[in-house]
């Protein structure tokens, strides 16, 4: 399991956005785009260990780590359930993962083509796990992502392959975000 901070130690997306939203040279539309984030219900709460990566504002490698876990409770007896979630935060931005090297280019189109879940040991999604996305190709409008959900005690609860498309176009110059 890779080293990171906690995630008591890190912002959440949604305190993430107020962030942005707080900074006065933020375009009109760019304010529009992030309201219309925080106005979307995710099922998962979800901890950036590097904001700057995750949201491509910086390029470096094709890997990122996020903290997830349900929102609400749902206890320890219902295992389907917990993998369901994790099916959920399995495919919460792995294929994006493959555009971090690219921050001059966004994704006007990406579709999944095959998306394979491994489950490892037993886990609790509604309890924070790390999970690791890292993308080793990408080329001619693809790319492959793969993922690592990793337990608080380092076990490995589930791992998972995914192939997509990705049709991009440049970024313009000017753009704030």
């Amino acid at each position: 399991m890779p080293v990171v901070p906690q995630p008591e130690d890190l912002p959440t997306v949604e305190e993430i956005i107020q962030r942005y939203l707080s900074k006065p040279d933020l375009t009109e539309s760019a304010k529009q785009g992030l309201n219309k984030l925080l106005a979307t219900e995710v099922p998962i709460e979800v901890k950036p260990v590097s904001p700057a990566q995750f949201y491509r504002h910086v390029s470096g490698q094709p890997r990122r780590l996020f903290w997830a876990r349900a929102r609400g409770h749902i206890g320890e007896g219902n295992m389907k359930l917990h993998c369901c979630v994790a099916a959920y935060v399995s495919d919460f931005a792995l294929l994006g993962t493959v555009l971090l090297p690219y921050p001059k280019y966004k994704a006007r189109f990406t579709a999944s083509l095959d998306h394979a879940m491994w489950f490892h040991s037993t886990f609790r999604s509604d309890e924070w796990m790390l999970y690791e996305c890292d993308s080793p190709w990408a080329g001619s409008s693809r790319g492959l992502a793969q993922g690592r959900l990793w337990r608080r005690d380092g076990v490995l609860a589930a791992s998972c392959s995914q192939e997509g498309v990705l049709r991009v176009k440049p970024v313009p110059e000017n753009s704030k975000l």
